[in-house]
């Protein structure tokens, strides 16, 4: 028998399963696991994540914004500060209603979010004292699945009605609530359908007739009930009795009898005009296609579609876009237009097809490098390795809760390169194993091949894994948002060894040839010393060319650090110079962007709608405008942007947004972020025309904020704090890179107040309650009763009010009469004075503490960089010009809030500055904790402590490559790219233990110490080339992304030149530490 080496532990593995029956089996079960997994997993275009917030509205009518923010806001922020998990706590004090949000920290479920948000409320509500006038709070939880996935746009280019098209959408919103998965479906638009009974003033009095006494004639016709049986005399049993009667329709309403007057009965009629149909508008929404040439407004209402969590969103959206194409002609008439204006689920197949098929053509060449390098076989079994790697990987994703989304899959493609690290390194070596010893058996080639570089290959891989994993940890709405790159690749990783010490050997023993069936008895150290032919011989005679200069001149070698260090310092240069701009992520490619537009306080809803429609008739010209939808008085479907903005509020007239399609990706040249930054000045000249403030708003590429600039205006009182942000405001206006520029505080509006004369309306026995519901009723409606009429979806109600035509002016409603004690009607002129105002301003808290925000974006092509950081620091001397005179400096905060903001103002920078830098400092910890642990594990590995920090010189290395490659491709360098370089630490580590293992192996085994630095560059050059072009193809293929370009530059020139330094500068270290030790203990064991 030939003495066999003693294996270790992969050895041993390998010769377990390289012919052992169960090991097909397993491969087998594995790639089952993965189809199953690409079955069932969800598809999405962006991940879960779990980030609960919720609104809690508290109405106080009549109160003004002083008293709702001390009387209500304030002590329910005491209040909701107890739930454990929050993050921040907001309240907006308005006249009459404080709006509180609570935002949860990001990752605490949302059950468990509401429930500790409910029990705090319902543990609390005597907090505010009964009597106060506060009513219930209403609470409006909301979370990514709030956001729609489907948005059908109801219109014609007839004469349709909104009120039309708001009965078709109503009938739809069965249907789609059938569609499995689906969650909310409801419509944004129509006027809602009422029973319209339009006052007349004059005729009310004649008829001595008053508000209130319509009410309560209304409420007492409209009852019907059971009211028991009797003994049926026609037979046996009981007859059921039921007494009164429903209204069911607008002639029962005009045809009520609401009063007597000189003996004869007043018909509601004679004092009002009763008609079916549309209320009065509060909002409007229209549609206009694209290459309108005159940019017509279509009356139209969007219906959306919501999935329940953890549903399949193209599923989803697929089965809804079904549901409406079986709905044509049926539910929806003829020549009724359905236009998809949103679906999330169809870009979200398309992403992750594309990205399926880049993470196939990653893998085919990556497999035909292996083939190109080694042979055919070698390269079927690679590609064997890396599908089973794969497929494994996707059900492991699957089990942790992952969805199939672009960066769970660009975390697929980013992995292919390491992934195939481990078969590389094993096929390889059984491949050399096999050159060097022809005559020796491949059963046992294997095991000793696989044992040999096992040590190193187990240490490599966990030395990945420790760079990346940290990343998971990463806090805040960008941790759980990359996620999936850090965790699928470190399962990848653990995975991919196990297969390669696995699966590998088996297919290598049935698909490599054997060389023979000789004498194995061949020694591996003279087979290293035997003559190099081919690739192998140019290797050693390149390596031994470049290194042998260093290792015997100590100049050389210092001149060799000077200018490493030379190159490292000129690329961190590029940062300095902003040759490279940071930023936290580029814009996407998206296909839609929206135009939020505020016009001044107290603006008509007309006005906001005609702003709109100017934008709207300049934007359909465009070519890349596939068409647009208006929202005046009320918000569009939202994106997880406006979910995070709240742009659900916006409901008041002034408020209006334009949601802009795009045409096909496919159709256009320029990016969507192009397009919104080229179309920007025009749409702001157009919104200067009629007052308004304009901001484009683009789909954020992660996490979103508050608006990309953000200044907290923090100080001591609510006055100087609103000067300071409008000065701020002022200052930022003439900062010719910056737009958007807006702010919370709100223009002055005209008001009028009713006060009633106390002593006067006491005096004949009118409450004041009775007057303030009768201008309430007559100007926005009282809804009486409901109508009863068996057909309608949603109530109607029976609505009181003046008509649009006498609600000019307050003549008519000062003209309304009101019943006194004596019977007789007063009109409301002899109880109220009119006095002139204004409307009276929100005032916000954060956490507990009073401030004002000022938002604002950087313009493109301007001498500011793209990136909302160079603005930010480029406006930071405005705080000093801005600061109110005799106020002192202006503090300056940039992570948290100031502690005392009762001492002087302060500025607090938000924004995407906010994200970016919790980003950052994140990664920059979890690039140390890993860096640590790579220490830890070459330190366990290679039982010194000097050893693994040549191993690690040339981390820092990476830089000279990363830097200039976002420079040459005019790239800026993003969290993207962090990731790039947190992974580099781990690729690079694993070239430099492959070089010191084999060097310690050699030595040990009785070659010259600067013989084997040599041969350790000439031997692992070839599988350490392949590594790197195999990571560098699978980077290679995410390079045309928006997002993740900035990883894929960092792999691809991170690895193409710390690769090349590794080779020179790793032997060439570890000779120059520990020359004299080694030289020594060889020539003492020499003379021995």
């Amino acid at each position: 028998m030939t003495d066999q080496p003693t294996l270790g532990v992969s050895g041993r593995l390998a010769a377990a399963f390289q012919a052992s029956a169960i090991t097909p089996l397993l491969a087998l079960v594995a790639l089952l696991l993965g189809l199953f997994a690409v079955l069932v997993t969800p598809r999405e275009e962006e991940p879960q994540i779990n980030v609960t917030m919720a609104n809690v509205l508290i109405p106080f009518p009549g109160a003004d914004s002083t008293e709702v923010q001390n009387l209500v806001a304030r002590p329910a922020e005491q209040v909701l500060g107890q739930i454990a998990g929050i993050e921040h706590t907001y309240s907006v004090a308005r006249p009459g209603m404080a709006l509180l949000t609570v935002q949860f920290q990001v990752g605490v479920p949302r059950t468990e979010a509401l429930v500790r948000l409910y029990d705090v409320l319902n543990a609390n509500q005597d907090w505010l004292p009964a009597g106060l006038g506060t009513l219930t709070p209403i609470v409006k939880p909301k979370g990514i699945d709030d956001v729609p996935v489907l948005a059908v746009t109801l219109w014609s280019r007839d004469a349709a009605s909104a009120l039309e098209l708001e009965r078709v959408a109503a009938s739809m919103e069965t249907e789609l609530k059938r569609v499995p998965g689906s969650r909310e479906v409801k419509t944004i638009g129509g006027p809602g359908q009422v029973i319209a009974v339009a006052l007349d003033p004059a005729r009310l009095r004649a008829r001595g007739v008053d508000l209130m006494q319509l009410q309560q004639a209304l409420q007492a016709a409209n009852l019907a009930m059971p009211a028991g049986s009797v003994a049926n005399p026609a037979g046996s049993g009981l007859l059921a009795v039921e007494t009164g009667e429903f209204l069911k329709s607008a002639d029962d309403v005009a045809e009520l009898v609401v009063g007597v007057h000189a003996g004869k009965p007043v018909y509601l009629r004679e004092v009002a005009t009763v008609t079916p149909g549309a209320g009065q508008p509060k909002h409007h929404v229209w549609y206009t296609p694209g290459g309108d040439a005159g940019g017509g407004a279509y009356p139209a209402v969007t219906v959306s579609v919501t999935k329940k969590p953890g549903e399949n969103a193209v599923d989803v959206a697929r089965a809804a876009r079904a549901r409406v194409d079986e709905l044509r002609n049926t539910v929806i008439p003829p020549g009724l237009e359905a236009t998809v204006t949103r679906d999330y689920g169809e870009t979200a197949a398309e992403k992750a097809n594309k990205l399926i098929q880049k993470l196939a053509f990653a893998t085919g060449s990556v497999i035909l490098l292996v083939g190109l390098a080694l042979g055919r076989r070698e390269a079927v079994i690679v590609g064997g390795a890396v599908i089973l790697t794969l497929t494994a990987t996707l059900f492991a994703s699957w089990a942790w809760g992952f969805t199939l989304n672009r960066v769970s899959l660009f975390a697929l493609i980013f992995s292919i390169g390491i992934l195939v690290d481990d078969a590389i390194v094993v096929v390889e070596n059984i491949h050399r194993h096999q050159q060097l010893t022809p005559g020796r058996p491949l059963r046992e080639i294997i095991p000793v091949a696989v044992d040999e570089v096992g040590g190193p290959t187990i240490l490599a891989t966990l030395t990945v894994i420790a760079a990346l994993l940290p990343m998971a940890f990463v806090s805040g709405l960008m941790g759980p948002y990359m996620s999936p790159i850090p965790i699928n690749s470190s399962l990848g990783m653990a995975l991919s060894l196990a297969i390669a010490f696995t699966v590998t050997p088996w297919l290598a023993l049935k698909l490599m040839k054997s060389g023979g069936h000789g004498h194995a008895g061949h020694d591996d150290a003279a087979a290293h010393e035997a003559p190099q032919k081919g690739i192998a011989g140019a290797l050693a005679r390149l390596f031994s060319a470049l290194l042998r200069p260093f290792l015997e001149s100590a100049r050389k070698r210092w001149l060799l650090l000077a200018g490493i260090l030379a190159a490292l310092m000129l690329s961190v240069g590029l940062a300095v110079v902003q040759w490279v701009v940071l930023k936290m992520l580029p814009f996407d490619n998206k296909s839609e962007f929206a135009l939020v537009v505020d016009m001044p306080a107290g603006s008509a809803l007309e006005d906001t709608a005609a702003a709109l429609q100017a934008m709207g008739a300049y934007l359909v010209k465009q070519p890349e405008v596939r068409d647009l939808q208006g929202y005046a008085g009320t918000a569009s479907p939202i994106t997880f942007n406006g979910l995070v903005r709240q742009y659900y509020l916006r409901a008041d007239a002034e408020m209006g947004e334009l949601q802009v399609n795009l045409v096909d990706k496919a159709h256009r040249d320029d990016q969507s972020h192009v397009i919104a930054q080229r179309l920007q000045p025009e749409l702001q000249r157009i919104a200067a025309q009629h007052g308004a403030r304009l901001k484009v708003v683009e789909v954020p590429p992660g996490p979103p904020v508050m608006s990309p600039i953000v200044a907290e205006v923090y100080g001591p009182d609510e006055a100087g704090r609103q000067q300071l942000a409008e000065r701020l405001a002022a200052e930022w206006a003439k900062h010719p890179d910056i737009a958007g520029i807006d702010t919370t505080l709100r223009d002055d509006a005209p008001q009028a107040f009713l006060r009633i004369h106390r002593a006067r309306a006491e005096a004949l026995g009118i409450p004041a309650a009775v007057v303030a519901q009768t201008v309430a009723g007559a100007l926005s409606g009282l809804d009486a009763t409901w109508l009863h009429d068996g057909r309608s979806k949603y109530p109607v109600p029976v609505r009181l009010q003046l008509p649009r035509s006498a609600q000019v002016g307050l003549d008519a409603l000062l003209a309304l009469p009101l019943r006194a004690a004596n019977g007789q009607l007063v009109p409301l002129s002899e109880l109220v004075r009119v006095e002139q105002g204004v409307i009276d301003k929100p005032l916000y808290t954060k956490d507990l503490q009073g401030v004002s925000y000022v938002f604002a974006d950087v313009k493109a092509g301007g001498a500011t960089p793209d990136s909302p950081l160079y603005g930010l620091f480029g406006l930071r001397g405005s705080l000093q010009t801005a600061a109110l005179p005799g106020t002192g400096t202006v503090g300056e905060y940039w992570i948290s809030q100031p502690s005392d903001p009762y001492r002087a103002y302060a500025v607090k920078w938000d924004g995407e500055w906010q994200v970016t830098y919790e980003t950052f400092r994140d990664m920059g910890a979890a690039y140390g904790v890993g860096l640590i642990l790579i220490y830890l594990l070459v330190v366990a590995q290679f039982k010194s402590y000097g050893t693994p920090l040549v191993i690690m010189a040339p981390i820092p290395l990476t830089i000279i490559g990363v830097m200039p490659g976002h420079a040459l491709l005019g790239a800026p360098f993003t969290a993207t790219s962090m990731i790039g370089m947190i992974a580099l630490a781990g690729i690079i580590v694993r070239n430099s233990i492959l070089l010191v293992d084999f060097i310690d192996l050699q030595v040990e085994r009785g070659m010259a110490f600067k013989e084997a630095v040599v041969q350790s560059a000439a031997v692992r050059a070839q599988p350490i080339a392949l590594t790197g072009l195999a990571a560098m193809i699978g980077a290679f293929f995410i390079l045309d992304d928006p997002i993740f370009n900035g990883l894929a530059i960092s792999l691809i020139f991170g690895i193409f030149v710390s690769t090349l330094l590794t080779l020179v500068v790793i032997p060439v270290l570890y000779y120059a530490v520990n020359r004299r030790r080694l030289e020594s203990l060889q020539l003492s064991s020499s003379k021995e």
